[in-house]
């Protein structure tokens, strides 16, 4: 099963001879960077392209194609090169920029072809060059990192930022492009690209050449403190370097300084594990190291689990083997000898089983340790309804990066719970089971109390949505064909922000699945052209959520064929789909809807072990993060947000 990372996740490669398989919706140059455990370049022979195809451990593709395959071998690769890059880059006289076009998808598979993991590059605008994923070695290991870091200024840029000084960047962007074909107008582009390539195309006399200008050093960070490794004015030689989380060559784009790095925790007395700090992984924010660190507990606990789990199989094997010798010998069959090697067998998978439980007890006190730090310091986006920071939240002026859907658990430990992240915008439309057959816990419950609690969770997450979002950046609508969802829907129709009343009946779901329809189309249109301010003035430019109750009751054919479309094309474009509907009550459409079902993340109002990771593969338990009982925190949330729609509107 193949893995699918979101930016910044990595995955174990477990094999030295892999494919790096690129899909890209245009044709791309495709490279391969060689850096070292800094990710810098120096020295000869860093960049594999079309003209100097093969380095040590790597052979690039030979030609501009919309599809791309790399022949990796880790174990040629040099010891001193501790990152491979897939770089992707658009070509002099395509497309201008990433955004324009569909997003690629890069792939690590095994030499038979199948796929170990998977990242599709999302989010990419004015990039014209970009890094998809690396290889890098860690202890001696390898792993693939999902990366999507792009390049507005190209090829020369993202060599410069790699290390490089800017004249050998561009030289070293002229080569790989030069092997280029060209069309007409490529060569006034190539000219025009800010990496000077169009500098370097043709040979220069020496009167032409300009004067060489010295590099300037490094600037300090804006935070106004030195970059890892660089010993600041008061630090001696022995002292640990100052850590600045700023990007060495990224550009402020306002006045406001850097978000602090988190404070390193205090010393921990030998033989005592440190103590978790919130913050402490990698990124450019205190949020997305916040997420990142989140998505780094979900996988140390679905690691130790499976340690642990594994390390009871081969106890429980290796007691059987042994119980099976003991019972073939002859010699044990009388007297107490027989039941002598059975105890010893009992006994020693006992103290293989405790010794593995050890393990797993001190992980899980470590992991408890760092949810207790980082739990608390949740932006609201991430934060569970009870957390204090819902308190103070005001409508923040940025998109989140991502959007806490619930908990998971695994039943080795069901108290510590991980918070479920999903990207946003989100990629795929979700899907609130309230059917009876969905899980143990739904066959328990009343028919109408399913169903109640099934909405009241999608009314929850309309609220997390609307609440971290910027004012008038989101909206949401309601088909409530039968009105069955009114009691649920109270809050939202209330406070006043819905995008209109809840549609009902067959006239109401044709209404709201026509303009949602308009806008998907007209965006997508107006994307293709490179136009999108040239929308009309009645599409709402917004995000949009479309939370549809009780389906397939008030649709006809081409309300459901409707509702297919936006749920394949309506999330490139800002429009979500959030379905709570039973699907056995829409099984007299048959295997028509099956791709609409798969579409969707089924989510489940009650506690379900239906989901998977994507490392091990565990069955964890998701539980729906609902506020306190008796909280007004939701009413609360509503009325800041129509007070800062009030605020923003003219």
């Amino acid at each position: 099963m193949t893995a699918e990372l979101v930016r910044g996740q990595n995955h174990p490669v477990s094999q030295s001879r892999v494919e790096i398989r690129v899909s890209a919706g245009t044709p791309v140059l495709a490279l391969a960077s060689l850096a070292d455990e800094q990710g810098r370049f120096s020295g000869n022979g860093i960049l594999a392209h079309p003209g100097a195809r093969s380095l040590p451990g790597v052979e690039s593709p030979a030609e501009l194609a919309d599809r791309h395959t790399f022949a990796v071998d880790l174990d040629e690769v040099a010891a001193d090169v501790h990152r491979l890059g897939v770089l992707l880059v658009l070509p002099p006289g395509g497309p201008v920029r990433f955004g324009a076009v569909p997003a690629s998808y890069v792939a690590v598979a095994d030499p038979e072809g199948a796929e170990l993991a998977g990242y599709t590059l999302t989010g990419l605008d004015a990039e014209t060059a970009v890094v998809a994923l690396e290889l890098y070695r860690r202890q001696g290991a390898w792993k693939v990192r999902a990366v999507g870091q792009g390049y507005a200024e190209g090829l020369g840029a993202l060599l410069t930022d790699g290390g490089l000084p800017a004249m050998a960047a561009a030289e070293l962007a002229a080569a790989a492009l030069g092997t280029i074909p060209r069309t007409a107008g490529a060569d006034a582009t190539l000219a025009t690209m800010p990496t000077l390539v169009g500098d370097l195309r043709a040979p220069q006399t020496p009167a032409q050449a300009p004067a060489p200008t010295p590099e300037p050093p490094d600037p300090l960070p804006v935070s106004g403190h030195p970059y890892a490794g660089t010993p600041g004015p008061g630090d001696t030689p022995t002292a640990p370097p100052t850590i600045s989380y700023a990007h060495p060559r990224r550009r402020r784009t306002s006045t406001e300084p850097p978000e602090p790095a988190p404070r390193a925790a205090a010393p921990q007395e030998p033989g005592q594990a440190p103590r978790p700090v919130a913050g402490d992984a990698s990124g450019w924010s205190m949020e997305e190291r916040l997420y990142n660190q989140v998505w780094g507990m979900f996988e140390d606990l679905a690691r130790t689990v499976a340690a642990y789990r594994s390390a009871v199989e081969f106890a429980d094997s290796r007691m059987d083997r042994e119980l099976d010798e003991a019972l073939s010998d002859p010699r044990h069959r009388l007297g107490g000898s027989g039941n002598a090697a059975r105890d010893t067998a009992r006994a020693r998978r006992e103290e293989l089983v405790a010794q593995a439980q050890a393990v797993l007890d001190r992980d899980l006190a470590q992991l408890i340790a760092e949810s207790e730090v980082v739990e608390p310091a949740l932006p609201a986006a991430y934060a569970r309804w009870d957390n204090p920071v819902w308190h103070g939240h005001r409508t923040p002026e940025e998109s989140p990066l991502a959007l806490r859907l619930g908990d998971l658990h695994l039943p080795e430990r069901p108290d510590l719970r991980i918070p479920m992240l999903s990207r946003l915008p989100l990629e795929r439309g979700l899907w609130i089971d309230n059917g009876r057959t969905g899980s143990e816990a739904a066959m328990t419950m009343d028919t109408d109390r399913l169903r109640r609690a099934a909405m009241d969770m999608a009314v929850t997450l309309a609220v997390r949505l609307l609440a971290v979002h910027p004012a008038d950046r989101f909206s949401v609508h309601v088909i409530d064909a039968a009105g069955a969802g009114s009691a649920s829907l109270a809050p939202l129709v209330r406070a006043g922000v819905l995008a209109g009343p809840p549609a009902a009946g067959a006239a109401g779901v044709t209404q709201t699945l026509a303009g949602l329809t308009r806008r998907v189309d007209l965006v997508q249109m107006a994307l293709r052209a490179g136009a999108p301010e040239d929308l009309p003035p009645d599409v709402d430019t917004a995000d949009q959520l479309l939370i549809v109750h009780d389906f397939p009751h008030g649709f006809d054919d081409r309300a459901v064929t409707q509702l297919r479309y936006l749920a394949d094309e309506g999330a490139a474009v800002g429009v979500h789909l959030l379905m709570v509907a039973d699907r056995d009550e829409a099984s007299a459409y048959g295997p028509l809807l099956d791709p609409l079902w798969r579409s969707l993340m089924r989510l489940s109002p009650v506690p379900d072990n239906h989901l998977a990771d994507p490392w091990v593969h565990h069955a964890w338990t998701f539980e729906p993060d609902l506020p306190p009982q008796g909280s007004r925190v939701l009413d609360q949330a509503l009325e800041r947000v129509m007070e800062a729609r009030r605020t923003t509107r003219p």
